[in-house]
Order: C-alpha cells, then sequence, then structure tokens
C-alpha cells in the first residue's frame, strides 16, 4: 500500500517567514509577493527622490546639448564631421551673469524666447564695435548687454542682425565638446580675426584684460571714442 506523505509542517521560504498555517503552497507566494512589492516601493521612492536632484543639476549646474547648423564654423559641426557636435553647457559659471570676450555660450533667442542659440561674446557692455550688417556702423554696447555673433558670419543669426542682447538672456557657457569622440576637446576663449571691439570699456573688461591679449597675439585694439554709434 502506497504510504501518504504528510504536508511539511514549514514552507521553505529563502527570506520572509510565512504567515498563515504551515504547509500551504500560497504562503512562499504571498511572502514573494510582499517582499516584491517592498523592492518595488523602495525602487519608486529612491526614482521620485533622485529625478528632482537630476533636473536641479541640469536647471542650476550643467548638461550636454546638441549643436544644430552651421551657425559656429569652423569651431563647431565643422564640415568634414559626419555628426553633429554634442557640448557640455556649464550653467552654475554664468550663476551672475559674469561672461569673458571670446567665449561660447548658449543664449535665449531675443526673437523667439522659446528657441536657444550657441554664439561667441565679441564685446561687453561700454564697448565699441564695428558690425558686419547691422543697420549702425558702429555700436557701442549698452550697459547690461552684450554682442554676440557667430564664427561663421554667413550662416548666422547674432547680433549683427538683432543688436546688442541682455546678458539676462545668456543660459550657460559651452565649455567642451564631448561627442563624437574624436572631437573631444575644451572651447578656447578666442575673439575671430579683426572682429576685436575697436574700443575696449574698462567698465567691460574681464579679468585677464583684452587688451593685453590683443596685443600679445598682434591684434589691433584701437581706443577710439571719436567713432561713436
Amino acid at each position: 500500500m502506497r504510504k501518504k506523505l504528510s504536508p511539511p509542517s514549514a514552507c521553505w521560504c529563502p527570506q520572509t517567514p510565512c504567515t498563515g498555517p504551515p504547509g500551504t503552497v500560497f504562503d512562499c507566494h504571498r511572502a514573494m509577493a510582499n517582499m516584491g512589492r517592498r523592492y518595488l516601493r523602495a525602487f519608486v521612492s529612491g526614482f521620485f527622490v533622485s529625478v528632482p536632484v537630476t533636473v536641479t543639476l541640469m536647471d542650476r549646474v550643467a548638461y550636454v546639448a546638441r549643436v544644430e547648423g552651421a551657425s559656429m564654423q569652423p569651431c563647431l559641426n565643422p564640415t568634414q564631421s559626419p555628426s553633429s557636435d554634442v557640448v557640455l553647457l556649464n550653467r552654475w559659471s554664468l550663476r551672475n551673469f559674469e561672461v569673458r570676450r571670446g567665449e561660447v555660450v548658449s543664449l535665449i533667442s531675443p526673437r523667439d524666447p522659446g528657441q536657444k542659440m550657441i554664439k561667441r561674446v565679441i564685446a561687453l557692455e561700454g564697448d565699441i564695435i564695428r558690425t558686419l550688417s547691422y543697420r549702425n556702423r558702429y555700436v557701442r554696447v549698452p550697459e547690461g548687454h552684450c554682442w554676440v555673433e557667430g564664427d561663421h558670419h554667413g550662416q548666422s543669426l547674432d547680433s549683427n542682425s538683432f543688436g546688442p542682447v541682455s546678458v539676462g538672456l545668456l543660459h550657460a557657457r559651452a565649455s567642451h565638446v564631448v561627442w563624437p569622440p574624436n572631437r573631444w576637446r575644451r572651447l578656447q576663449r578666442d575673439v575671430p580675426p579683426n572682429r576685436d571691439p575697436i574700443y575696449v570699456s574698462a567698465a567691460g573688461s574681464d579679468d585677464e584684460g583684452d587688451e593685453d591679449d590683443a596685443e600679445a597675439k598682434g591684434k589691433d585694439v584701437k581706443h577710439s571714442r571719436d567713432k561713436r554709434p
């Protein structure tokens, strides 16, 4: 006669002891389900804690963005590159809206607040700049403003179209090209040839002294108060 096996006295749940009558096959399933729910709650709570931190980092510190278009060639998106450059945008460095000549910055478009553009700072407040296609041949940059241009003037919508921009529109400083890998490099602070201000204001001068830098590079920075916008 075949002997009838009795159910085990306890279940073999590996982690959590079963709660109900011992020997029922549903005890282990219930325990594992409870454990899964605990892990899920822990994950969800951790996720909702990490998301605000990530959003804060992107909003206040730095993030990466793809550069579209040819306005900053050859510095960004050179013609021989098969893919668009991705740059690191440092928001923290512009938290006080302090910018220097020659820096590449991301800014909110003065014509379309929903659009961001990337340009190079050419002149600061008080500087006199010789424009390329603006309605005035010479422009003195107003207080709290700067003059921005794309390195590829024929393909750029910049201050030569809409004039000086408020520093309050500056969004971030572009510090590095991070993609593609063969293009990885730090972006240099440099004003393109023949685009130095013809008059550099003491109020708008940066910490390193643009006039000394320009003379060291053999550039002609003329100090003339006779030429007005």
